[in-house]
């Protein structure tokens, strides 16, 4: 059966800060749409901010469903495993939110990352406010070792400049497969959702 924790501290907050890789989920209100499920990588693109809070870069990608889903309603799990050492699954549930690059919050959540990737490929920050806190036992979650990060994505962000990329937001990133709104390409302003 899984624990729930009531903050993120000590072995749990060690655990996760240990994991080279972690998924997002979202979804879109209501019955209809699709689900999404992102895996996320690269070192040094998550943190944790306090015990309830956590943020994570998020680079250019082919889509922007996470950021559609957050845009219309705030939802968001994020979930560690353990590929090494004992089984173990993490799962933060919590509303999240997004500041765009070039926005002063994003600026300032930039500080909480120590040795980040290159960052002429990141879209925006992702901040999750976490009210629920779980672990279980991830008996099943098959054994594998980590040889490092893949690099393409900021080799891919490399060759292009910054209108390059503004470019490709406005051609992949401005609505979900479901087609609602994404990244605001006119304004590039903070989206927020408000906490409940």
């Amino acid at each position: 059966m899984g624990k729930l924790h009531e903050r993120i501290d000590g072995r749990l907050r060690e655990f996760i800060e240990a994991q080279h890789m972690f998924f997002v989920a979202t979804a879109p209100s209501g019955d209809g749409g699709h689900v999404n499920v992102s895996p996320k990588g690269m070192a040094g693109t998550f943190a944790v901010l306090d015990e309830h809070r956590v943020a994570y870069l998020d680079f250019h990608g082919s889509g922007a469903e996470t950021l559609a889903h957050l845009r219309q309603n705030g939802r968001i799990t994020i979930m560690f495993c353990a590929f090494e050492g004992p089984p173990n699954i993490v799962r933060l549930h919590g509303r999240g939110t997004f500041a765009p690059i070039g926005d002063p919050a994003a600026d300032d959540l930039l500080k909480h990352f120590d040795n980040p990737p290159d960052l002429h490929g990141l879209r925006s920050v992702i901040t999750i406010e976490v009210s629920r806190v779980s672990d279980s036992c991830g008996y099943s979650v098959p054994i594998m070792s980590y040889e490092g990060d893949r690099d393409l994505l900021v080799r891919w962000a490399e060759r292009k400049d910054d209108a390059a990329l503004a470019d490709y937001r406005r051609a992949k990133n401005t609505t979900s497969i479901d087609g609602l709104p994404a990244f605001d390409q006119e304004v590039e302003t903070p989206i927020s959702v408000p906490i409940p």
